[in-house]
């Protein structure tokens, strides 16, 4: 493990002083440059929070000031770090959501015992999730870490089936399963669900999609093992329960029991409101100073973006990184035209009623290689679900990526007519919702769909490579 350090508080006042007498600013590119490091590193580094020793070092070299003298020695003085599970979304750059938040909180302290959280592929439902345990942490789990639990269904190393996964549970809660045990599900099941009626648990299950298929002729999505279905209507139906669940998926599953609705609740997530944009950028280093003529470009960003929290995250480390090391408009200056694309075609549809470009070269999702390795290719995966579970839903989301604007539904159902009958047309944009796939709002007193910036990117490639 790699040594940190941080400054001491007189220590932060030496650095700040150091740092105006060379006449730097606060998020200087010369400084980050001279390590090199990011702008999210020097902010850590001033903030008197722990960075990596070599970088702390040369960071103070920077300014002509002596480590030994600036950096925190009294460790008395400092509080252990709180003993929390490792997140694997929720970190320090947490932005907004504030009254989203106040709400699931109040519905987990209330009656829900399973709370859905839906939406596209990196919209932050895992960090949604993962941020409201931590919040709980407290009221809920009473500081015992022993009683959250975070299941991942995207782990390809563990068994997803549900006697498996039940088995799994039920030894890591010091319960004794035997082989004879094993070989009853049912009794299994019930020893799950009473086992979490009676305690308070806190379980986050994570990318549940993964456990589902799509169901074609109906529309939404059904579990493959059908003990997960017995084991949700189970822990519903009974008139006790003390644990709560919190659900993350891209598809709503289908066999949820409307009887109990009063017991589960589902929140689509959408992406974050302008401020919270910014908010996010200057949390991941950047500089959005109005005087430093970088948050009209970082807004324009963000709104291309639709506030996708990942494509951000990712678009912020790239800016802070080298060769840009903090410098918005140059970074603009290189990929800015893949956002003015956007930015034009929308004023077109909007101003001209230019509604229809299929030869739009929009990439938000790739224009860079670290878009493609860690935004476009978890929409692949989404879009190749889509292929196998339900081709009908597939065709419409490639099809419909001609529009660049919403319109209502039976302009897209048209696209579907020499293709399928009016009835599988229909499943087939049902499909669409039930995953998330289309954006909804009501226009001049009418309801209109769209898509997703970053979803119309990727169909519009899918569409130009269709036989």
């Amino acid at each position: 493990m790699s040594v940190s350090l941080r400054a001491s508080q007189s220590g932060r006042a030496s650095i700040e002083q150091a740092r105006k007498k060379k006449g730097w600013s606060a998020n200087s590119s010369m400084w980050c440059s001279y390590v090199p490091t990011s702008p999210a590193t020097l902010k850590r580094f001033r903030e008197g929070k722990a960075i990596n020793q070599e970088v702390f070092l040369k960071l103070c070299e920077a300014v002509s000031v002596n480590w030994e003298e600036v950096v925190e020695t009294d460790l008395s003085t400092s509080s252990q770090p709180e003993q929390v599970p490792e997140f694997s979304q929720f970190d320090q750059s947490w932005v907004g959501r504030e009254q989203l938040l106040t709400e699931l909180k109040q519905k987990i302290e209330g009656s829900c015992r399973v709370l859905i959280i839906t939406g596209i592929t990196g919209i932050g439902k895992t960090a949604l999730a993962e941020k409201l345990v931590f919040d709980l942490r407290k009221d809920w789990l009473k500081d015992d870490w022993t009683k959250f639990h975070s299941e991942n269904f995207d782990n390809q190393n563990q068994a997803s089936d549900f006697a498996s996964v039940a088995v799994r549970w039920l030894e890591k809660w010091g319960q004794i399963v035997t082989l004879e045990d094993r070989k009853n599900p049912e009794q299994i099941l019930h020893r799950l669900v009473n086992f979490l009626i009676n305690h308070r648990y806190l379980i986050v299950m994570d990318s549940l999609e993964l456990i589902m298929k799509g169901n074609e002729d109906e529309g939404w999505s059904d579990f493959e093992d059908e003990g997960w279905v017995k084991f949700f209507h189970a822990l519903l139906a009974s008139s006790i329960c003390q644990s709560r669940l919190i659900l993350t998926t891209q598809e709503l599953p289908g066999q949820m029991p409307s009887r109990y609705k009063n017991f589960w609740d589902s929140k689509r997530l959408s992406g974050l409101e302008p401020p919270e944009q910014l908010a996010l950028f200057e949390k991941t280093g950047l500089e959005i100073d109005l005087s430093s003529d970088y948050s009209p470009y970082l807004e324009r960003i963000g709104q291309a973006y639709e506030g996708h929290p990942l494509a951000l995250r990712v678009i912020s480390g790239e800016i802070g990184d080298q060769p840009f090391f903090g410098n918005v408009i140059a970074y603009w200056n290189k990929h800015g035209n893949e956002i003015e694309a956007v930015e034009k075609a929308i004023a077109e549809a909007k101003e001209q009623g230019i509604i229809q470009g299929a030869n739009d070269q929009w990439k938000l999702d790739r224009y860079t290689g670290n878009l493609k390795q860690r935004v476009r290719y978890r929409l692949e995966i989404t879009f190749s679900r889509l292929e196998k579970d339900a081709f009908n839903a597939y065709l419409l989301l490639c099809s419909a990526s001609i529009y660049r604007c919403a319109v209502t539904p039976d302009y897209w159902l048209s696209l579907l007519e020499d293709d399928c009958e009016e009835e599988e047309q229909k499943i087939a944009l049902e499909t669409l919702r039930d995953r998330y796939l289309l954006e909804e709002s009501i226009e001049n007193y009418q309801y209109v769909i769209r898509q997703h910036n970053l979803i119309r990117s990727v169909a519009l490639e899918y569409l130009k490579n269709m036989d």
